[in-house]
């Protein structure tokens, strides 16, 4: 084969990658391409060199590009991997290395190339690139063949048929992410792209059939969560002659794929707990989501997203007939495990986000689960380190929280699951609490962190709202929830005195100085707060109305800091609510008044129970059930396709986009 390692310095240099970029057409019979696609290289081992063979790549594909339509050797080079991809199945089962490697080593140069022309041409002149064919001067040639779509077709099928095996593992990581970047001109566009050729062959062409069991093994590789095969020695005699010649940077067999997948892409910030990284499955993510997020054609709707809003458990034998053409079955228990598992990437979490809204066969059997711990638990530790995590992470695991609170038996359950030393939990010592009470307490600090630092309506609105679909169900609330809910009611009431204060002064102010042009932002501040207040005032109204006999720490606590109401009894916004509560402080601070004065606090807590029990329910006006429903905002793509990508820019496997060239987002978003 006349292969040697190479340096990532030495490609612009290398003889034969010379020769492919050239003036000079090679037929598809030259021996020159199997020596070409036999190769071995240094994998680079820091971000530095990952980016160092973009640059490389960058000035040896501008050469191809200059040099192909003369020559054709790219569409050659493409048509010599085709060939290859044909028996990979066979090879696969024979455990043909040499095939399988070829063929990686291929597809690796391609995609290397087709990254450089995507951010240099349009989806036509790409389209070019590939049906340029060899020709003499002065004629004109086009292949009949679409080798485009021919392309895009062989990945997806190599992707379903070809079996993750170790020696597999190379060559389907670089199919998914050669998809990943023929997906990537979304990257170099501001607006949102809606049409494309590479849609059109996605949603309309001849991959269109394998839409159901390409969705399937994405999300497969994502359950499975196979490690990155371990380094292995070059088990192919090395020749004395020949240069050194392309890498391709997962090739199991000719060198340590493992260390460039320790890399990370741009800026993405390594897991220090992994110790073994996961290419393939983070790489099957993004992919599955860039296409669930594609968006629909005029006539066409996105078949991927119909795949993900249908597909059924595998162990429902009792499913009828689906009507969606795109369904198929997959094991629900294999995939809430993966999604507990993997809950700290924003790319799992957005996966959950996206089955628990669109596909409402998992959400009912997630819903049914009786560990839910094991998912939630993961998402209140998102929302708990809020400080750390970006913007977009935390409203999706906000809006989770939201579509499960909108079930009354979850509401009921997650009161009955006690957790023992929530040892990330850090303000206080939580040696036993449930996961309702758990799940009150990190909302509330959410809410109390965005009021000291983001002042986000958007956040406070969802926080509220699942506290507010839980209030009915609250149940044996912790003594800490339920101080903390007065707490954070306390804070409330703080700032609107504060904001009050503020908006008093402007207007006793000369008239027509500049501080009445600053009126309108007090009364809008108050506006707010005060809808804030009205809604903590129905949550705890809604707790004392439904369950005031399973909540004596509530009381307690609403006793103990029964000043904090006083104000609000006779303010218009609160009048009809505050009833309610008015009623049941005055009820239990005359039985308090009557059990005698210097009381312990267990003796307290005694006369509050009896009290519970002996408070008539029908001395507690009625007020309409508290309940909201997570829906999405018009177009939704002017939010996910941004997120998709940035995730696609920032977590991708050995990739690296210069932050330059990008369109569709800013450094800073997310």
């Amino acid at each position: 084969m006349g292969a040697k390692a190479s340096h990532v310095s030495e490609l612009s240099e290398n003889e034969n990658l010379r020769k492919l970029i050239g003036t000079e057409s090679i037929s598809e019979n030259d021996p020159f391409w199997n020596q070409l696609i036999s190769f071995s290289f240094t994998s680079p081992t820091n971000s530095a060199d990952t980016k160092l063979l973009e640059e490389t790549t960058i000035s040896l594909s501008k050469a191809l590009i200059v040099n192909n339509p003369r020559t054709g050797n790219f569409g050659a080079l493409v048509r010599i991997f085709l060939s290859r991809t044909k028996e990979l199945k066979i090879s696969t089962e024979c455990q043909d290395q040499l095939f399988i490697w070829q063929a990686h080593n291929a597809l690796f140069m391609i995609r290397c190339l087709l990254k450089v022309f995507i951010s240099q041409m349009s989806e036509e002149e790409l389209h070019f690139q590939f049906s340029y064919q060899e020709r003499a001067p002065g004629t004109c040639a086009a292949g009949e063949e679409d080798l485009f779509e021919e392309v895009l077709c062989n990945l997806v099928h190599l992707i379903i048929e070809v079996p993750l095996l170790d020696i597999t593992y190379s060559i389907l990581f670089e199919a998914v992410t050669t998809l990943l970047i023929l997906l990537s001109y979304q990257l170099f566009h501001k607006e949102i792209l809606r049409e494309s050729l590479i849609y059109k062959y996605l949603m309309q062409g001849r991959c269109v059939p394998f839409t159901s069991r390409l969705v399937k093994t994405l999300l497969y590789n994502f359950i499975r969560q196979e490690k990155c095969p371990p380094p292995v020695t070059h088990v192919f005699e090395q020749q004395a002659e020949g240069s050194g010649l392309f890498y391709g940077l997962a090739s199991g067999v000719a060198s340590g794929l493992w260390t460039v997948f320790t890399l990370g892409g741009a800026g993405s910030k390594p897991n220090p707990e992994e110790e073994r990284p996961l290419p393939l499955s983070n790489q099957s993510l993004l992919l599955l989501l860039v296409l669930a997020n594609l968006t629909d054609g005029v006539d066409t709707p996105n078949p991927y997203k119909q795949a993900i809003m249908s597909f059924k458990n595998t162990q429902d034998s009792s499913a009828p007939p689906s009507s969606h053409p795109h369904t198929f079955q997959i094991n629900f228990n294999s995939l809430y495990t993966a999604l507990c598992e993997q809950q700290k990437s924003d790319q799992a979490t957005l996966l959950l986000y996206t089955l628990l809204h669109q596909n409402t066969n998992f959400r009912t059997y997630m819903l049914a689960r009786t560990d839910m711990d094991n998912l939630v638990m993961p998402i209140l530790e998102i929302l708990y380190h809020v400080e750390d995590r970006n913007s977009h992470h935390v409203y999706m695991a906000l809006i989770i929280l939201l579509i499960l609170t909108e079930d009354d038996a979850f509401n009921r359950s997650i009161h009955e699951v006690i957790l023992k030393n929530i040892t990330w939990y850090t303000e206080r010592a939580l040696t036993e609490i449930s996961l309702g009470s758990l799940l009150i307490l990190v909302v509330i600090r959410t809410i109390q962190f965005n009021m000291t630092r983001t002042r986000d309506k958007y956040l406070h609105t969802n926080c509220l709202a699942a506290l507010a679909n839980m209030s009915s169900q609250f149940r044996s609330l912790h003594q800490y929830a339920a101080q903390r809910i007065i707490s954070l009611f306390a804070l409330l009431s703080k700032k609107h005195n504060k904001v009050l204060e503020q908006a008093t002064q402007s207007l006793r102010g000369p008239f027509g100085s500049d501080d009445n042009a600053s009126l309108p932002d007090y009364a809008q501040d108050l506006n707010v707060i005060e809808e804030v207040i009205r809604m903590m005032l129905e949550i705890i109204n809604s707790c004392l109305a439904n369950s005031l006999h399973h909540n004596p720490n509530l009381v307690y606590a609403l006793l103990y800091k029964r000043e904090l109401f006083e104000q609000f009894r006779s303010h218009p916004s609160f009048q009809d609510i505050m009833q309610n509560l008015d009623m049941v402080i005055g009820f239990f601070s005359s039985r308090l008044e009557q059990a005698g004065s210097d009381l312990s606090v267990e003796r307290v807590q005694e006369v509050i129970k009896q009290g519970a029990a002996a408070l008539p329910k029908d001395r507690l006006k009625k007020f309409p059930e508290l309940k909201f429903k997570y829906v999405e905002e018009d177009q939704p793509e002017e939010f996910f396709i941004p997120y998709v990508w940035s995730l696609v820019y920032n977590s991708t496997v050995g990739l690296y986009w210069s932050p330059q060239d990008i369109e569709l987002f800013t450094m800073d978003s997310g």
